[in-house]
């Protein structure tokens, strides 16, 4: 196995830039997850890769194959690349039997039947679908059609394999098993992964390293952890988790720290991201719900405010505060009864952007 190797990738359509030089390396065995809002060009990255589409500039190689480079006009036609795809709508022809479906690929390429019948039966009992070999994509549930879309796409026995948001289709509580499920099989068979998807926390389930893309430009890169811990920009920051947006002034900043004004109440937290930071200028506060405080006095970085009515959402409840037009939200174990409560933003936790 070897390293996915993208560099500089650019790629219009029409007057659009749809990548605007993205660059990106994948280690043999790891899973990493194109995260962003629609519109980003995770799946216009995906189809580059995948020789589906053709970019205007950069390069694309797995180990010394090259599949795309702009600067010798070199372009693999998708059939050479030999890789595994999953599309969204799992692409399979209803008219054709599970194994027929998972064998079509190797039929096209000419290998064996004998061989096809042993590699088609791996991959069915890969999936648990050995016993579905003879029934039909009309037959089967959401959740089995998607597993044969995975086979047809490992049954080639490629070092990586390319998923375009391969989940989206399943129902919630399918879609929770199916990334334990996916994880496992990606890990236990040893194969690297490109995953797109615009679910964070599917993201971060899946993933050893996420790409977060905005408007066709890396907005940030690294683990789960780092993106939702560390974030580098407004955006990072916004898109993953959730969050209580605090839109302000900013009062003054040093050593890391900064202090805003949001609703005539001074709040101090963690500087971050690249800006310049000048008094009197506008500033953003971002905190993480699971992050917030509640308190019944006064205090520094607290904020006098109205609880509404809690929301019970099983697991946990979620506590509303209001004071004026700005609106505060919180997790909490047990409800709170409405009335005069502190929302708290713990300094170490408010990022000031």
């Amino acid at each position: 196995m070897a390293d996915l190797v993208i560099k500089d990738l650019k790629l219009s359509l029409g007057q659009h830039e749809i990548l605007k030089g993205v660059s990106l390396t994948l280690s043999p065995g790891q899973v990493v997850a194109l995260l962003g809002p629609s519109g980003s060009g995770k799946t216009t990255l995906l189809r580059a890769i995948a020789g589906l589409e053709t970019p205007s500039n950069g390069s694309i190689a797995l180990g010394d194959r090259i599949f795309f480079d702009a600067a010798s006009s070199t372009d693999l036609p998708t059939e050479r690349r030999g890789l595994g795809l999953v599309f969204q709508s799992y692409a399979l022809w209803p008219h054709r039997s599970v194994f027929d479906n998972i064998a079509s690929g190797l039929v096209l390429r000419g290998v064996a039947a004998s061989e096809i019948a042993t590699r088609v039966g791996q991959a069915l009992d890969r999936m648990g679908l050995g016993d579905l070999a003879d029934r039909f994509p009309p037959q089967l549930s959401g959740g089995q059609q998607q597993r044969v879309a995975i086979a047809r796409a490992v049954v080639y026995e490629s070092p990586l394999i390319l998923l375009d948001e391969p989940l989206s289709n399943l129902d919630a509580k399918l879609r929770e098993e199916a990334r334990i499920w996916l994880r496992d099989l990606i890990v236990t068979l040893g194969l690297s992964a490109i995953h797109v998807t615009h679910d964070q926390v599917e993201a971060m389930a899946i993933a050893d390293r996420i790409l977060l893309l905005d408007r066709g430009a890396v907005a940030q890169e690294g683990t789960p952890t780092s993106l939702y811990n560390e974030p580098r920009s407004l955006f990072a920051a916004e898109f993953m988790g959730a969050n209580n947006r605090l839109d302000g002034v900013l009062l003054d900043a040093s050593e890391g720290r900064a202090t805003i004004d949001v609703s005539g109440a001074r709040l101090t937290g963690t500087l971050c991201g690249d800006r310049r930071a000048t008094a009197g200028t506008k500033a953003t506060g971002i905190i993480r719900l699971e992050r917030m405080r509640i308190a019944d006095a006064p205090g520094p970085n607290r904020i006098a405010m109205q609880l509404q009515p809690p929301i019970y959402l099983g697991e946990r409840w979620e506590l509303v505060f209001k004071r004026g037009d700005l609106v505060v939200r919180s997790y909490a174990d047990t409800p709170l009864p409405p009335g005069d409560q502190y929302a708290e933003f713990p300094p170490e936790a408010l990022w000031v952007f």
